[in-house]
């Protein structure tokens, strides 16, 4: 049973930084792409970033390249994203989710229970 908790989220001003954690357990954490999504009230859920084994193999939506960044730690079965720069807009509940890349299709069949981040102006 795979199981995904994230943590780090909290309360801060525009311009700071915070760091999510996403520990995972029950599964073989290399055979995973993970990804970060967030969901703001009254709105979709929309990806973030999703990260393969290394840490060069990475993707960001545009709404905030340059600002975050995503990666993992093997060894810990932990995936992070570092955010910089937080805007009001970045305020969502951040989900970490996991996709075995051996499983066609791809998708993100495993997810956390979220966090909060709230960005205030």
């Amino acid at each position: 049973q795979v199981q995904l908790v994230e943590s780090g989220g909290g309360l801060v001003q525009a311009g700071d930084s915070l760091k999510l954690s996403c520990a995972a357990s029950g599964l073989t954490f290399s055979n995973y792409a993970m990804g970060w999504f967030r969901q703001a009230p009254g709105k979709e859920r929309e990806f973030v970033a999703t990260i393969r084994l290394g840490n060069t193999n990475t993707d960001y939506a545009d709404s905030v390249k340059g600002r975050f960044t995503i990666s993992r730690d093997n060894a810990k079965n932990t995936v992070y994203l570092q955010m910089n720069s937080l805007k009001p807009e970045d305020t969502a509940v951040y989900y970490c989710a996991a996709s075995n890349m051996f499983v066609r299709p791809a998708k993100y069949r495993s997810w956390g229970q979220g966090t909060q981040v709230t960005v205030n102006v």
